[in-house]
């Protein structure tokens, strides 16, 4: 965007965070620049990957192993007419490629003759906020009618929490297409995706949380009744719980003991539970290898944001919504559950060198750690990534708008790396929601007992753990994933932890009543033999590919909210600012992500694309809402270093 620049109100703030990549050269004294390229990297972090991680032996060349893991979707409403959206006009097209493969999704006949009491419905982008559905343990089985699939409307139906949300009769039933959830279709369409994925048991957020780490949901030393199924004890704040031999089953939401950010702090624990058991953070740490859950929220308990993405759609301004939700749910953090993997305290790591490694942090870390760690080289063999709050995508406190901020910012950066070459990305989800979904998951596990409905006559191990539960998105991301494949193979929130087994500990399983010795493989979605090293860099406001895969995002955070802004100068010591990007997928709050393309940048050159082997020199500045321009850096200037090739 071409603009002459005119006079400047310099407020002096400091750069206090950053997302991208620390790349480039400054002058003398200034703050490291905060670029994230496409199709190359900065050339401060061009090169080999030096992480310890990256010489470790595996049965794969994937050397790192990054899972997002969001919130409550059920593959049918977020998949369910893949690849094909409605288009309508004003909102993000998406045409499917012409070889895309056949998935498992809503038939005509389902769509205009579903057997529940309402056929399934079309959410708009409009309607991104909506009401949690109903997603307990029971309720969900109920749901399902021992496979019938019809009585979602009578038993996960959801309830408005506020007039904001998009709660009718029978939302239950909604979906999205590709004009809203449209990033996802993109990685789909580039990448590998599952149609037959499952949560490991019926149940939401924790029973989800507890497979992926531990493939158990049983093992609950104590717990509250209405969460824990033949809890041992009520957990108390002055007796410490057994750390073996748990004899229950958390089979419902509540918050862990070992976190001072649970419900009743540290002084009441009657309503936590603690687990015993092996969990996969155990086996890594036997085997010395990198690893770490990164928690948005976790530095400070207590942060709140509103819902950017929505209150633009909405005309709200983020600064004065008093709509917030916290970034950190405790009973999100699996790992804070069990006495060997917790981190109560919420210390941080005692130095960026030990990201990964085990110190006061104990492998827990807020999001903001893991940057630290992968910018600087540093990209622990495996993390798990939570978003923040309002970026985690369960109704109610989140939409599918900010989660895809969320997803496509932090895929953007990882793609970036140089370690993307050996890096596989999961997106998964922790449990449906309650969403409709027409799939019945096979049932591996039995459970009849008072919680149960249509789950066998038989009991198989502990109680209360019925599954396959609902049927969920699976994406992979990664330079070896298949291109545009949809894998049939059944696999459930417990593969992704035998994934994790078979590549870097031999194959072994947690333990003999474990999930992942049931889990089906993913090894089906890659393709090992032929790495295409392959990049797909998507606008996080409309998940549609950035027009210019050449581009890069300079990301900072200011201390005052507004529109993010990057001024360019025809030399070193951005002299002459001349240019100006202002794409800026985070204006109105104080985190921005500016888009560069071209013709953002000086000279005739620069508007027929970015020219390798050239240096560019700017400054971040943020434009207020009466239109006032704060310099965010007291006048220093950055540059970004394009690689050659």
């Amino acid at each position: 965007m071409k603009r002459n620049i005119g006079m400047r109100i310099l407020a002096a703030l400091v750069v206090v965070g950053v997302l991208g990549y620390a790349g480039g050269s400054s002058p003398a004294g200034a703050l490291a620049g905060n670029v994230t390229l496409a199709g190359g990297v900065p050339g401060a972090s061009a090169g080999r990957d030096l992480s310890p991680a990256a010489s470790l032996p595996t049965a794969t060349p994937i050397k790192h192993f990054v899972v997002l893991y969001q919130e409550n979707a059920s593959y049918d409403h977020y998949f369910g007419t893949y690849p094909n959206a409605l288009n309508p006009p004003g909102e993000p097209a998406f045409t499917a490629r012409g070889n895309t493969p056949a998935a498992n999704g809503l038939t005509p006949q389902l769509l205009t003759n579903n057997p529940n009491t309402t056929n399934p419905v079309r959410l708009d982008r409009s309607q991104a906020l909506t009401c949690s559905q109903v997603h307990n343990y029971l309720p969900e089985q109920q749901a399902e009618n021992a496979g019938a699939m019809d009585k979602f409307v009578q038993f996960a139906q959801g309830k408005a929490g506020n007039a904001r949300q998009y709660c009718p009769n029978g939302i239950v039933m909604g979906y999205y297409d590709g004009n809203t959830v449209t990033a996802l279709w993109n990685y789909a369409q580039h990448f590998a995706m599952s149609d037959n994925a499952f949560n490991t048991v019926f149940g939401p957020s924790t029973p989800g949380a507890l497979s992926l780490i531990a493939a158990n949901t049983a093992g609950t030393s104590c717990g509250p009744k209405a969460s824990v199924f033949n809890p041992p004890a009520t957990c108390s704040a002055t007796t410490a719980p057994p750390t073996t031999g748990g004899t229950g089953t958390t089979f419902r939401d509540t918050d862990p003991y070992y976190d001072d950010c649970s419900a009743g702090g540290t002084t009441d624990k009657s309503n936590a539970a603690a687990m015993t058991g092996p969990t996969i953070g155990d086996a890594l740490n036997a085997a010395k290898i990198t690893w770490g859950w990164f928690n948005g929220g976790f530095a400070d308990c207590t942060g709140k944001h509103p819902l950017l993405a929505v209150d633009r759609l909405q005309g709200i301004d983020p600064a004065t919504d008093t709509m917030t939700f916290g970034d950190y749910s405790p009973h999100h953090e699996p790992f804070q559950y069990f006495a060997s993997t917790a981190n109560p305290h919420h210390l941080p790591p005692s130095s960026p060198n030990m990201i990964g490694q085990t110190d006061q942090a104990n492998h827990q870390y807020d999001l903001s750690a893991f940057w630290t760690a992968a910018d600087a080289g540093n990209l622990p063999a495996i993390s798990f990534l939570k978003a923040p709050g309002y970026q985690d995508g369960h109704p109610a406190n989140s939409d599918p708008l900010d989660e895809q901020q969320y997803l496509v910012n932090t895929i953007n950066h990882l793609m970036s790396l140089p370690s993307w070459k050996s890096t596989t990305i999961i997106i998964g989800w922790d449990d449906s929601d309650g969403w409709y979904d027409h799939v019945r998951g096979s049932i591996v596990n039995h459970s009849n007992t008072p919680l149960d409905f249509g789950c066998g006559t038989t009991t198989d191990g502990p109680g209360a753990r019925c599954g396959y539960g609902p049927r969920l998105p699976y994406v992979v991301i990664s330079p070896y994933a298949k291109d545009n494949f949809v894998d049939h193979t059944l696999i459930d929130q417990t593969s992704t932890t035998r994934f994790i087994e078979d590549n870097w500990l031999g194959g072994q399983r947690l333990s003999a009543s474990s999930f992942d010795n049931k889990a089906g493989s993913i090894m089906g979605m890659f393709d090992f033999s032929h790495p295409s090293g392959r990049r797909l860099l998507l606008e996080p406001m409309t998940g549609t590919p950035w027009p210019d895969q050449q581009a890069f995002e300079v990301s900072f955070t200011s201390s005052t909210p507004g529109q993010g802004m990057v001024y360019f100068g025809s030399g070193p010591g951005c002299l002459g600012l001349v240019e100006v990007a202002t794409r800026d997928s985070g204006a109105g709050t104080t985190n921005h992500h500016v888009l560069v393309q071209g013709n953002d940048l000086p000279g005739t050159v620069g508007d027929n694309g970015i020219v390798p082997g050239t240096t560019y020199w700017y400054e971040v500045v943020t434009s207020t809402r009466s239109g006032t321009e704060i310099d965010n850096n007291r006048g220093k200037c950055y540059s970004v270093a394009i690689p050659a090739t």
